[in-house]
């Protein structure tokens, strides 16, 4: 194997080893396997350049918005508020990933009573959504450019009253002190980044020219039909309007009263393009009741062990955390992170079996994995050890599996769903959207928020309210677009993601943190639709198994798997011989790679000192805030 020799930029980068073994990695360090790609050209590198310490950390994809975080945090704040400030943010400097239209999770770590729990802000389907809402008069489910960029797509936003509970409960400060910011940004105007200008030349923005709502999307990131340019100012005074409203009167001005009359209206656009018919089946079924009705929820981690660490990551109705459990469990009977076995950082068998437990937990994903509000979730038939065990004997470390299937962990589930003497033959779908955000924040009080936050496509539905400056989200389209339910004996198939009247639909998004005893180890997440699951288990195994340290660990590069038997994506940095080794082995791995897949932002804690790291991904601009505070704590 290839040697290279890797200068790390900070020195002291964290990572994890098997039980107590973290360490330090000191000046330099010999790798295998990669060579890490450099930055962009004034690219904000945090991951290296930011030392550890003992006070607050953010990790954000946009520099501007990890300072946001950093400033409450010095103000006094704590990791939540902080958090809902980086949200709003970013809502500013990546409206084309997530704001105040769209939804997400926000997995919260309380330092104080040891506990970690979920506040769940996904978009909900209308009361007036049904299983066949996608479907044209032929019966055949519309075209996913059309149905992606229509009302019908946009789900009931959560992220406003998430963001809300989330500070009444466990904040310090109110929602008009956490909008500050966002609003002078907004105002006053920021400087263009070169993902958001290269965002805004994209066809998404290109639907139903001569629609006040396509129209006035265009307006903001295509001022006199030209697409944004890199540094050019931004100014977004309608948003800013839209941010005052909710710092003088609460989420209830977006839910109730003029904002929520111009989303309902903004919504029942159909697609002139789809015809007659289309246009009128593709006009959204949100009600002002709907928005009324909207409650998020809070919910308690998956979680299972791996290697002696506690596992917790996010529930149904996202399939991001079971997912990304599962495979943990599914290679640890391999000796992942042992060089001389064949299984280092980047060696073939390493990526093989990593390939095969993807396609195995995919497999399972597609089947039963659902908003368990509607559906029974075997969530613990899933990670049960018997089941585990009867599905990694399919991994074979010599050869890819021909064709993956589902299995049935109803036996093993406490929920005692009944059996059925077949399953459904694999229909497989995966989220089209990858322009999700994910920032983590660690306060010097150790609470941590680790939140994944999206409008689902890049620019969502491509929808903007006018004259209130935000986007509309096309979440409703992570359900399955034609129906699968079949509860018969043959064929069973419990329809886990089918629309339904006030459902949420299935997500990758897998907030995790990592706990070593009772003290966590790490906290991080990804955007990335359904390349979450490989983006956040990439980290992991770097992590755990390898011991890279976190900066390393978050730039190295992924391999995913979307399917149970779809081609896999890969990233360059590979070694070649890796690569066809694994083309030996059976993957369909050509070389029309990802440029990138996912970017993490992540914290890692060194314990039992307590020192706090951050990575910020450089597949985005990135950008870490540490406070460096005294062992003691202050700011």
């Amino acid at each position: 194997m290839k040697f290279v020799l890797t200068v790390t930029r900070n020195t002291h980068h964290m990572g994890l080893r098997r039980g107590p073994l973290q360490r330090c990695i000191l000046g330099l360090i010999v790798m295998g396997g990669w060579s890490m790609p450099m930055p962009s050209p004034g690219a904000e590198y945090g991951s290296p350049g930011v030392p550890g310490g003992f006070g607050g950390v953010v990790t954000t994809s946009e520099p501007t918005a990890a300072r946001v975080g950093a400033a409450l945090l010095r103000d006094g704040g704590n990791a939540i508020d902080a958090a809902v400030a980086v949200a709003f943010a970013l809502n500013v400097t990546e409206p084309q990933s997530s704001g105040i239209g769209g939804g997400g999770f926000m997995m919260i770590y309380l330092a104080g009573e040891g506990r970690t729990i979920i506040v769940d802000s996904r978009e909900r389907a209308p009361a007036g959504a049904d299983p066949n809402m996608f479907l044209g008069a032929d019966g055949a489910p519309f075209p996913f450019p059309l149905r992606s960029t229509s009302g019908l797509a946009v789900g009931v936003p959560g992220m406003l009253r998430g963001a809300e509970l989330a500070l009444s409960r466990w904040g310090t400060r109110t929602l008009a002190e956490v909008l500050q910011p966002a609003i002078r940004m907004a105002a006053r105007g920021i400087r263009v980044s070169r993902r958001l200008a290269d965002a805004s030349a994209s066809p998404r923005l290109d639907n139903e020219p001569g629609d006040p709502v396509y129209d006035a999307a265009r307006a903001v990131f295509r001022p006199g039909g030209e697409p944004l340019r890199e540094h050019d100012p931004l100014i977004q005074p309608d948003l800013a309007t839209t941010f005052r409203l909710l710092a003088g009167r609460g989420a209830d001005a977006f839910y109730r009263g003029a904002i929520a009359d111009a989303i309902v209206a903004a919504q029942q656009r159909g697609r002139r393009d789809a015809g007659s018919d289309g246009q009128a089946r593709l006009r959204g079924r949100m009600t002002h009741q709907d928005l009324r009705n909207y409650q998020p929820v809070i919910r308690n981690p998956v979680s299972a062990s791996y290697r002696g660490y506690a596992v917790l990551s996010m529930p149904p109705p996202s399939s991001g955390g079971l997912t990304v459990i599962q495979v943990l469990k599914l290679i640890e009977r391999f000796p992942l992170g042992d060089e001389d076995a064949g299984y280092g950082f980047g060696q073939a068998r390493t990526l093989h079996v990593i390939l095969e437990a993807l396609r195995l937990a995919f497999a399972d994903r597609a089947l039963w994995m659902g908003d368990e509000d509607f559906v029974a979730v075997p969530k613990t038939g899933l990670l049960h050890e018997a089941y585990i065990a009867e599905r990694s004997v399919l991994i074979d470390p010599g050869r890819r599996a021909d064709r993956v299937s589902p299995g049935d962990p109803r036996p093993y589930d406490v929920a005692g769903l009944p059996s059925a003497r077949a399953l459904a033959g694999l229909r497989e779908a995966g989220e089209g959207g990858i322009n999700t955000t994910h920032f983590t924040v660690m306060d010097a009080a150790g609470n941590i928020v680790c939140f994944t936050n999206t409008i689902e496509s890049q620019w969502g539905s491509g929808q903007m309210v006018p004259g209130y400056g935000f986007l509309l989200n096309n979440e409703l389209t992570d359900f399955n677009a034609k129906p699968r339910a079949n509860l018969g004996a043959g064929g069973f198939d419990p329809g886990a993601n089918d629309v339904a009247p006030n459902k949420r639909p299935r997500s990758s998004m897998a907030p995790t943190i990592i706990f070593q005893g009772e003290a966590p180890v790490a906290a991080f997440g990804s955007p990335g639709g359904s390349t979450i699951i490989s983006s956040v288990l990439n980290v992991a195994v770097n992590l755990i198994d390898h011991g890279l340290p976190v900066g390393e660990a978050v730039d190295a590069p992924r391999l995913a798997q979307t399917s149970a038997n779809g081609r896999p994506f890969f990233e360059p940095g590979f070694e070649a011989a890796a690569i066809h080794s694994l083309q030996q082995l059976g993957h369909d791995l050509q070389d029309d790679r990802l440029r990138s897949i996912g970017s993490v932002q992540a914290v890692v804690i060194e314990q039992p000192a307590g020192r706090r790291y951050g990575a910020a991904d450089r597949r985005r601009t990135g950008g870490v805030q540490s406070l460096r505070a005294h062992r003691d704590g202050g700011g």
